[in-house]
């Protein structure tokens, strides 16, 4: 028995770690690090402080199904920096943004620089490695929930925690 609970702890570690290295790779062929990243545990301490406003690159619909707690919803496809919930931030505080795993939010975060936001940050795998962490989400009622919208079922390979609705 003791040897089945060994094999089975090293399968899983085999595939988290599996999981991260394809979430590595991912990242490393679409993203430029023009946006520095931020671990989810990161944000975590800036959430629990207050000290940051989190922004969702995500579509409404994804938005709707699960977000993190306190995230505005700028979408992705009809983005300007000139939206008038974005004109009422303080371009000197924290900002991170996020999308399903950090590509779209990295396109985001280049624009929102350029709108003059001082300390933008990408949230490294997105919402997906905030589930995957045990972090919870929330749905447009504000009721935590395990459901997650995870874009596509190819997308939703690097999603290892909660429900993918698509």
């Amino acid at each position: 028995m003791k040897q089945f609970s060994l094999l089975i702890l090293l399968f899983l570690m085999a595939k988290i770690s599996f999981a991260q290295k394809n979430v590595d790779e991912l990242l490393e062929a679409y993203n430029t690090r023009s946006v520095p990243y931020i671990s989810v545990e990161e944000l975590r301490m800036f959430q629990m402080n207050d000290a940051v406003t989190i922004l969702d690159a995500r579509e409404p619909e994804e938005f709707a199904v699960s977000h993190i707690k306190s995230a505005i919803n700028v979408g992705y496809n009809d983005f300007t920096s000139e939206e008038k919930q974005l004109q009422n931030l303080n371009k000197n505080i924290p900002v991170v943004v996020y999308c399903s795993v950090g590509i779209r939010s990295e396109k985001i975060g280049e624009k929102l620089k350029k709108a003059g936001f001082t300390k933008v940050k990408n949230l490294y795998g997105g919402i997906f490695e905030w589930k995957n962490k045990g972090y919870p989400v929330f749905d447009s009622a504000g009721k935590e929930t395990e459901n997650v919208h995870a874009f596509s079922k190819h997308w939703s390979q690097y999603l290892n925690a909660g429900k993918p609705v698509y």
